[in-house]
């Protein structure tokens, strides 16, 4: 028995060895035991099943491990607080195990979703090779099993931890040990060909001494062959599975919660929240320096004129981080993963301290996936949550319902206010995301930023400067119309009063301050949250956006642009100069006086005139050839610099920059034949009115040269507007043969519809320097 007990073990061994290797990207302990027992528990059942007939044993081995499997998820749960029967975890944990492990934050929780699949895998791994080692006696293929369980663990694991160095030499080493082992003649056996006759003996010894020396010659080939390629894999970075896997989503509503504020501002009083706050050793609900510039929210409702809550009662519950805006809409733009109670710990702003609140959230009314928190959300009970690091977002994958209670304990930063003016802000590409600034910018914001950048050095300067502009000039009403668009924004700075412009609700308040911080260099966001007593319900009129600037040492600092209850607002034309409607005096031109007539030259005796001037012949001659080299050297101009502008737009940039060229390239055409459109009009609109610009003189052809192109010129706008349409509302999925595809779309549409101009405009189409101009 003594003897046959080191195979049993090495099985185990390498088996769990499994487990100690994905458990690396796991949180504590619990994961390698649970793989561990189910290791020893697949090989002694194979042990003990022995003299049973073969057939028997996997039956009874699956029983033992349904057993194990529901002990240990229920311990899984019960480890995570995690609500519901046995019956429904397990059922839950069957239908999304090999997702949500491949999804999971790291370290990844274990509970019962990221725990049946390995478990299970080790169960049967364990099964498999005790069967082929023990019963077949085929020590070499059963540990095949056992490898393939530690290579899948290696490839979950991935890049996500250091090199399992340790791990694999024990894993090699017990593999040696049982083959070894398993190799050895038993005692008591004697020499096998010793009844043998003599000639026979020797023909064996020496076929197993050749089959030996074969072998060892293959061995030794196969590591000089592979062994340089395998070393030189060594500092390589593993492929990361997760990447392959797609995370979970939200909808459009919950991309950009902004747009709810209006809906909630029309119905004050219906209930989304209710909020149990516990603030240990903290003073209750301090949001920041009342009085100071960096305290912010609304304290009631400026519609309804209510009265101002105390500063100390006041908590802000965050919604969602909005950080990424293409001049249409702000977006979340989160990559969640699945995560597990214990949430990553980011590392605070160094000048600013960190306060403890723990709240007890109850859904009522709130809608969607996102889960509200106070900021920043480090541990979450009862619900299963995914979140994202960079945003500080939470969302409940299943979706909100209505009774949903959870735990959430937030580390609150609060960054010191005496430090912000002389506080600097950080730049360059670790931040380009809250700096971007898209195209098609109105005047008026961009006159206004530099207003107010230039009468405001300092960054924190700036930033109070918007704020105290936006608080001072507008009004905040509850029935605007949603909407943050640079149309939006640039009706509600700039808009008549008497036509429904200077008014708004946080939404456009949040939104035009970051988009004038991003004009002036501030790296800001919009935040759409709640404001809460800390305790009692928060309805639908608590809900509100706010601005937030990223400072050196501080971190995020929110800003309040809302103008204070009851206030009038001052007329925008106090503040803000408007465009000089005539050249100021210093840069009015001189008036040209008219010379007088000169005298004609007297002749001279020979009857000559003035032989040291010219000829009137010779002056016609040159002023009128300058005169043509300088229309010349303008065309000329005008001509590289439009096919510049050209190349610019379909050749550089991402593949979303070039299709958003190649239709700016399509409506410039239709605007230089006279048929110009709309900024109000869809992207499928626009292709309708240009099939129907070159349809009449151009009729769909196939272009057998290029396969893109199986329908002619007209109808592939629509395939350009599909394009465009995907990089709006999907940004980043593009790919280069799509931008190559829109491309060709808009080069051959715009040769097609200058081909239906009459002459003379296909000549000037080319030098006309309208598209330098026009706005886009």
């Amino acid at each position: 028995m003594l003897w046959a007990l080191p195979v049993p073990l090495a099985l185990v061994t390498m088996t769990a060895l499994a487990g100690v290797v994905l458990g690396r990207v796991y949180a504590g302990p619990l994961l390698p035991r649970l793989l561990a027992g189910a290791a020893v528990g697949a090989v002694l059942v194979s042990v003990a099943a022995r003299r049973l007939p073969s057939w028997l044993v996997a039956p009874v081995s699956v029983l033992a491990m349904a057993a194990w499997t529901a002990w240990s998820l229920r311990l899984a749960a019960a480890h995570a607080e995690l609500p519901g029967s046995l019956a429904e975890v397990t059922a839950d944990a069957a239908r999304n195990g090999i997702p949500r492990l491949l999804t999971a934050m790291i370290p990844v929780e274990p509970t019962p979703d990221t725990v049946l699949v390995p478990l299970v895998a080790t169960w049967l791994a364990g099964l498999t090779g005790a069967e082929v080692a023990l019963r077949a006696g085929r020590v070499l293929a059963g540990y095949l099993p056992p490898m393939a369980l530690f290579a899948g663990a290696l490839y979950v694991v991935g890049p996500n931890a250091g090199p399992a160095l340790w791990p694999t030499v024990l894993f090699v080493a017990a593999a040696a040990l049982g083959l070894a082992v398993s190799a050895r003649p038993a005692p008591g056996a004697g020499d096998p060909v010793a009844g043998l006759a003599p000639g026979v003996r020797t023909a064996v010894r020496l076929r197993l001494a050749g089959g030996a020396v074969v072998g060892v010659a293959v061995v030794v080939g196969l590591v000089a062959l592979l062994g340089p390629a395998i070393v030189g894999q060594v500092d390589g970075r593993p492929v990361d599975p997760r990447r392959y896997v797609e995370p979970p989503q939200v909808e459009t509503l919950d991309e950009n919660p902004l747009i709810r504020i209006s809906g909630w501002a029309l119905h004050p009083e219906q209930q989304l929240l209710e909020v149990r706050t516990d603030r240990p050793g903290a003073v209750p609900g301090v949001t920041g320096d009342p009085a100071g510039p960096a305290s912010v929210g609304p304290s009631a409702d400026p519609a309804d004129g209510g009265p101002e809550a105390p500063a100390e009662d006041r908590v802000r519950i965050r919604l969602a981080v909005l950080s990424d805006y293409d001049g249409v809409t702000w977006r979340v733009g989160a990559t969640y993963r699945n995560a597990g109670r214990i949430l990553p710990a980011a590392a605070p702003a160094p000048d600013s301290r960190v306060e403890t609140v723990r709240q007890r959230i109850t859904i009522a009314e709130l809608t969607g996936r996102l889960l509200p928190a106070v900021a920043t959300p480090r541990e979450v009970s009862g619900a299963r949550v995914a979140y994202d690091p960079a945003t500080g977002t939470l969302i409940r994958p299943e979706g909100l319902t209505p009774g949903l209670s959870y735990t959430v304990t937030s580390a609150r930063e609060r960054p010191d206010n005496n430090l912000l003016a002389t506080a600097n802000v950080p730049a360059g590409e670790a931040v380009a995301r809250v700096l971007r600034v898209t195209d098609g910018v109105p005047e008026p914001l961009t006159r206004l930023a530099g207003q107010l950048a230039e009468e405001n050095g300092a960054p924190y300067a700036r930033a109070a400067a918007i704020e105290q502009f936006l608080a001072e000039h507008y009004r905040m009403v509850a029935d605007a119309p949603s909407g943050h668009a640079y149309p939006n924004l640039n009706f509600f700075l700039f808009g008549p009063r008497n036509g429904g412009g200077q008014r708004g609700t946080s939404e456009q308040f949040a939104a035009a301050f970051a988009v004038l911080g991003r004009l002036t260099g501030l790296p800001t966001r919009v935040v759409v949250g709640f404001e809460s007593t800390g305790d009692g319900p928060v309805r639908a009129g608590d809900a509100y956006a706010w601005p937030e600037v990223l400072f050196d040492g501080l971190g995020w600092v929110p800003f309040n642009p809302l103008p204070q209850p009851n206030q009038e607002p001052r007329p925008v034309e106090e503040d803000f100069r408007p465009a000089p409607s005539e050249p100021p005096p210093s840069e009015v031109a001189e008036p040209t006086l008219e010379p007088t007539a000169s005298p004609e030259p007297a002749a001279a005796p020979d009857g000559s005139a003035d032989s040291g001037g010219l000829s009137t012949t010779m002056l016609v001659g040159g002023g009128t050839g300058g005169l043509l080299l300088l229309v010349g050297a303008l065309l000329l101009t005008l001509l590289a610099m439009r096919r510049t502008l050209t190349r610019a737009r379909l050749e550089r940039g991402d593949p979303g920059q070039r299709i958003a060229g190649a239709w700016r390239e399509v409506t410039d055409a239709l605007r230089l034949a006279g048929q110009p459109v709309g900024d109000d009009l869809a992207a499928t609109e626009v292709a309708s009115r240009a099939r129907g610009a070159v349809a009449p003189a151009a009729p769909p052809a196939a272009d057998a040269d290029d396969p893109a192109h199986t329908s002619g010129p007209v109808p592939a706008v629509d395939e350009l507007a599909g394009l465009l349409n995907q990089v709006g509302f999907a940004p980043g999925t593009a790919t280069p043969d799509q931008a190559s595809r829109a491309v060709g779309i808009a080069r051959r549409y715009t040769a097609a519809l200058r081909g239906t101009r009459p002459r003379w405009r296909r000549l000037l189409w080319a030098i006309h320097p309208g598209p330098l101009r026009w706005r886009r």
